[in-house]
């Protein structure tokens, strides 16, 4: 009996050996080559073999590439799903943890866009993360959702503004709550080290603000007024998408070199733009 138990011990660790690895052993380094070429559709069906013969590590790692895959194949739902399925196993590889998080909230970001409000609820968690990375991009997605939704990102972007030491990270945080809230607190102690370069122009004066002003059609009440420090408004204008300094060329404005008239305004000059729909905008430094 004892021999039995013994014969029967060795069956089971041999099969669960068997198991542990690919019958393979060259296809998980063949999927991932699939996938550096760019040949997803490929690359995913490899990596789902993977996992079919896999155990452990390696089969957690196969469902990472499959959404990985799913992703770059612009199949953002699938993706998605797969992406908590990797997380449900739950894997051990903390790295790959956080890279995942950072994956599903970059798509969910992109489901709510398409109308998809319940993904909203994975932002939120996402502010609460153990992973800075992941509460920081976050942050930074939900400011693209609309001030409504991106106001909740407000304590996050506060928190980057005021004690993060690299530069990009804090312009874009900068930017984030300008689209958010213009008026925001987190802003008024750090506009001074927001600059200009490159530019010919005299640097911007502490204290001077840029006023805009947009009135509907045949109202002399604004609709929309902004007041921002000329140092955060000069990082705001750099930052505009290419359409919209192909609007202002539109409108008889060199879009490459507008900023540098707004900075040589005097306190009384004021520049007109009429819009598209009978709209005037109008903008001046103090």
């Amino acid at each position: 009996m004892r021999g039995l138990r013994l014969v029967v011990a060795v069956l089971v660790a041999t099969g669960l050996a068997a198991t542990a690895h690919p019958a393979d052993p060259d296809l998980a380094r063949k999927a991932k080559a699939l996938f550096f070429d760019r040949q997803y559709a490929e690359a995913r069906d490899a990596w789902q073999a993977v996992l079919k013969s896999s155990r452990g590590a390696e089969a957690d790692q196969a469902a990472f590439w499959i959404a990985r895959c799913s992703e770059s194949l612009g199949d953002s739902e699938r993706a998605f799903k797969e992406y908590g399925d990797f997380l449900a196993r739950p894997p051990a590889d903390r790295s790959l943890i956080e890279e995942t998080r950072t994956s599903r909230v970059g798509l969910a970001a992109q489901l709510y866009k398409a109308g998809q409000r319940q993904h909203l609820d994975v932002l939120q968690a996402g502010l609460e993360d153990p992973s800075r990375t992941v509460r920081y991009y976050t942050a930074l997605q939900l400011a693209n959702l609309g001030p409504e939704v991106g106001k909740r990102a407000l304590p996050v972007l506060c928190r980057i503004v005021g004690e993060e030491k690299d530069d990009d990270l804090v312009d874009r945080a900068k930017l984030a709550i300008l689209k958010v809230d213009p008026q925001s607190s987190c802003l008024k102690g750090a506009t001074t080290s927001v600059r200009a370069e490159g530019h010919a122009g005299p640097p911007p004066r502490e204290g001077r603000m840029l006023r805009v002003r947009i009135f509907e059609p045949g109202s002399g009440r604004a609709k929309v007024s902004i007041n921002l420090p000329m140092a955060l408004a000069d990082l705001l204008f750099k930052s505009l998408p290419e359409e919209a300094k192909r609007d202002l060329r539109h409108k008889g404005y060199d879009a490459d070199n507008f900023w540098e008239q707004l900075r040589r305004l005097g306190p009384t000059e004021i520049i007109d733009i009429e819009g598209d729909e009978g709209e005037k905008i109008q903008i001046w430094i103090e």
